[in-house]
């Protein structure tokens, strides 16, 4: 498991030659490090005497920031899994008529896998990026800075798994889905460039 390995072991597996880990698995990593960044500005903002009337509700934002954490975690190598099943199914084999029909559905379900991943990692990355926003309102100015690393590499997360989402819907045949996935794209994309509009006028605002 990617997970597993330590910092540059992991970096050294991105830069081989292999196709996975790739983009999708960078952009879970890139999530991670800003839900933790998210979890350590709340832990600086608790017991803090001068953010003593927003204790409960940072206290939430940092439960919920370590819930996506952990998941962002887990994308990291659910991403490179779902890669790794599209490989299987066009390693089927092709020598009859029963054959390929069978090879190109396994596709085409492996195909929808993994738009979906990424497509989840999106979702994540907006919810987790509105709680960024309360930090940065709400929690320590002391660490405004951090907060702002944290929508960055959220940011990253997100945009990078759109473009995940994008090329693997170049691939599937369902109409449906590819015209559903792209409306959910977009509602996301939207999203992202509101409240990260937000966050940094604040943080550009509080910075000297």
């Amino acid at each position: 498991m990617l997970t597993s390995l330590s910092v540059t072991d992991l970096l050294d597996e991105i830069a081989s030659n292999s196709p996975a880990p790739g983009g999708g698995s960078v952009s879970a990593l890139a999530a991670a490090l800003g839900s933790a960044l998210t979890s350590m500005v709340c832990r600086l903002t608790i017991g803090k005497k001068n953010y003593a009337d927003v204790q409960i509700e940072i206290e939430n934002v940092l439960k919920r920031s370590e819930e996506l954490r952990v998941q962002f975690h887990a994308m990291i190598d659910e991403d490179t899994a779902a890669f790794n099943k599209v490989m299987a199914a066009y390693g089927l084999p092709k020598g009859s008529e029963e054959q390929k029909v069978i090879c190109t559905t396994a596709i085409q379900e492996a195909m929808k896998t993994a738009t979906l991943v990424p497509l989840n990692l999106m979702g994540l990355c907006i919810e987790a990026i509105a709680l960024v926003k309360i930090i940065v309102e709400r929690g320590n100015q002391r660490s405004i800075s951090d907060a702002g690393v944290a929508t960055l590499m959220l940011q990253a997360g997100c945009e990078g798994a759109a473009l995940n989402v994008k090329i693997n819907l170049g691939t599937i045949r369902d109409a449906s889905f590819v015209a559903q996935t792209k409306t959910k794209l977009e509602q996301y994309r939207t999203s992202l460039e509101t409240v990260t509009s937000d966050i940094f006028a604040r943080v550009k605002k509080q910075l000297p």
